[in-house]
């Protein structure tokens, strides 16, 4: 009989912490899937792998820290959580609330937020309140909330949540026999970063993988504070997902650099809206545009000279396409794209693909 795939807390149970006693709020999160990517292998010379996960519940890799986070904050009572978002974090709070019977509130900047996501968010039932102010004025008036009101904090700061996203890395190990020689991830808050770092280094410390991979994070120019080594106080990027001027795990994710060999770097909006197109239509894998820096920073650091031929290197995209649609209905000159619309005539669509009718057979 096939495995039914019982979620992360349960599947990970003895490195999480999970007893019987223990309570498990889960959507079936995790268990994404590992994708050989031809394309990208043959465009750079590695090997190259994608973690595809938009596969999760709510379309993102936030759900493995949110069923984390939600279940400790359920065990310890909580009636209600709270967390600041530009769109992923808040669509699964929200759904992860509405699975335990609580309420979740959610703060969003006010008009930077994807359509996808703010719908998700108000289909779970989540108390939205969009703040005149970027992510970084939601996340603190989310942490005074939390620390003078009774309601559980469950951003990234919150480190339950570190620990359900470096389940992903476990995964990695699993498919491909050992951790991979490099990996590329998007970095906007720097938690998932962080938390792969973590996983990695623990499955070293089990014996089940030889290395860490150099973590490679992407951040977008309009928007990059590591690289910079700044605050960035009015982040602009078509990435919304990443589009955060002050990371809550900026510390952490510096460590986790400087133990992994690792490196930050910034890349345009035009090579980020490029390499979704391009992993869409050669590779088959939809995402949003945050995702996609990781394809740009592998084909950056290709064409640097940083990849070496026969690489094994795998590729996090975070979050499913139809979060964040509008922008693979765009031309590269920035045109709508339109459909080619012909009568109802077999000929005329034929025509239209380029088929000659195939000859007659005796």
């Amino acid at each position: 009989m096939a495995h039914l795939w019982r979620g992360v807390l349960r599947e990970y149970a003895d490195r999480l912490g999970v007893t019987e006693a223990s309570t498990v709020v889960t959507l079936g999160e995790g268990g994404t899937p590992l994708l050989p990517a031809p394309a990208l292998s043959q465009r750079t010379g590695a090997d190259v792998w994608v973690k595809f996960e938009g596969m999760n519940p709510t379309g993102s890799f936030k759900d493995r820290g949110m069923t984390v986070a939600l279940s400790r904050a359920v065990e310890h009572g909580a009636k209600a959580v709270i967390c600041a978002s530009t769109g992923n974090t808040s669509a699964s709070a929200a759904a992860y609330a509405a699975h335990a019977g609580i309420t979740a509130a959610v703060l969003v900047p006010e008009g930077k937020i994807a359509m996808g996501k703010l719908s998700q968010a108000v289909a779970h039932n989540g108390r939205l309140i969009q703040i005149r102010g970027n992510f970084d004025d939601c996340l603190e008036i989310a942490r005074e909330l939390a620390d003078h009101y009774p309601v559980h904090l469950v951003n990234s700061v919150n480190p339950d949540r570190i620990e359900g996203q470096k389940t992903a890395a476990y995964e990695v190990v699993e498919v491909l026999g050992d951790a991979p020689d490099f990996h590329f991830i998007p970095v906007g808050n720097a938690g998932n970063y962080t938390a792969y770092s973590r996983g990695y280094r623990e499955e070293v410390a089990r014996g089940v993988a030889t290395r860490v991979p150099r973590m490679f994070g992407f951040q977008a120019e309009g928007s990059a504070p590591l690289v910079r080594g700044e605050v960035v106080k009015n982040p602009e990027t078509v990435a919304s997902a990443i589009r955060i001027g002050n990371p809550a795990s900026w510390e952490l994710a510096l460590e986790a650099r400087d133990a992994t060999d690792g490196w930050f770097g910034a890349i345009d909006d035009a090579r980020i809206l490029a390499a979704q197109k391009l992993l869409s239509g050669e590779v088959g894998i939809f995402v949003e545009p945050a995702s996609a820096i990781s394809v740009a920073g592998l084909l950056d650091r290709a064409e640097a000279g940083i990849i070496p031929a026969g690489a094994k290197v795998v590729l996090t995209v975070t979050g499913h396409g139809l979060k964040d649609p509008q922008w693979a209905l765009r031309n590269a000159d920035g045109s709508d794209v339109t459909p080619t619309v012909v009568d109802a005539e077999t000929s005329e669509v034929a025509s239209v693909l380029g088929l000659a009718p195939a000859e007659a057979t005796a």
